[in-house]
């Protein structure tokens, strides 16, 4: 395979594949490496049932990645992108989609800009809670989305709040002909959370999407959790689909424990003057304040 010189320099190593990887450009015309491609992640749907989480510190991505995580999902500010490069740069190997906020596309064209922003800057994809019409018009600029159905918790109002979906006949072919919509607007996968499992068991037969649940059971080629649910990075409680792999939440109470006896140690020592002692202070040269003192009369 020839050589391409890149913008910076930088090109990927020739044994990326023996590695399992996949060498790609970016849309902002970098060269990388990736474990997955969409293509690769199309692939997968009915032969392996794939991980996916979303990161919230460049910790969590670099050890998500190193774990062997599938796929990432990462929130996206336009405005403020700088975490999101963060863990970008800290997981580069791991397919990410960008989730963009819903409010900060209004039209089409600003949809296809946000597409644009999130993946020149590293996304390989960006995941959405928008309109079918907004997702054919990033599709067909290029641009891979994710959608999502099911509960849609920033539109949840039209479903009845926070609760489970797809409970009655009449909800469950509203899920399905809004995954069916996005299919047809080229998406390549659906969120779709908190619906019965053997309603998306059914659903995922009869979509080309790739479809991540969460909450949702058994029936998604892709198994999503929040970092924080993994990891346990809150205490209870917690909602009924998740699951506390770690009890992170533990340690940061004695970590917070730690912060406070120190700095009570550190009021009390300077309080009795047992802080600074000797090892912590600079002796000037005998001789020096005398000359000092005299110097200033």
């Amino acid at each position: 395979m020839a050589s391409h010189a890149t913008g910076d320099g930088n090109i990927p190593s020739r044994d990326a594949n023996n590695k399992g990887l996949k060498r790609i450009m970016t849309v902002g015309g970098k060269y990388g490496t990736r474990n997955y491609t969409v293509k690769d992640l199309r692939d997968q749907k009915g032969v392996n049932t794939l991980t996916e989480t979303v990161p919230f510190s460049i910790e969590e991505a670099s050890a998500a990645e190193e774990a062997g995580i599938d796929t990432m999902k990462v929130r996206f500010d336009p405005k403020n992108p700088e975490l999101a490069i963060a863990i970008r740069n800290a997981a580069p190997n791991t397919f990410m989609a960008f989730s963009c906020p819903l409010i900060a596309a209004a039209t089409k064209d600003e949809a296809v800009r946000l597409g644009y922003q999130a993946m020149e800057i590293g996304a390989d994809a960006v995941m959405t809670q928008w309109s079918p019409e907004f997702i054919e018009a990033a599709t067909k600029a290029g641009i891979p989305v994710q959608g999502h159905a099911g509960l849609v918790p920033r539109k949840s109002t039209w479903t009845g709040g926070l609760k489970a979906v797809g409970k009655t006949l009449k909800e469950a072919l509203w899920i399905y002909n809004q995954i069916k919509n996005f299919e047809n607007a080229g998406a390549y996968a659906v969120e779709v959370e908190v619906i019965p499992e053997n309603l998306l068991i059914e659903i995922s037969k009869k979509t080309s999407l790739l479809t991540s649940s969460i909450g949702a059971g058994k029936g998604g080629d892709i198994q999503f959790l929040f970092a924080d649910d993994i990891l346990g990075n809150n205490g209870p409680p917690y909602v009924r689909h998740s699951k506390q792999y770690k009890n992170l939440y533990k340690l940061k109470q004695k970590m917070q424990l730690e912060r406070i006896d120190g700095f009570k140690q550190f009021i009390n020592e300077v309080k009795s003057g047992a802080f600074p002692s000797k090892e912590h202070i600079i002796s000037s040269p005998e001789g020096l304040i005398e000359d000092f003192l005299n110097k200033i009369k």
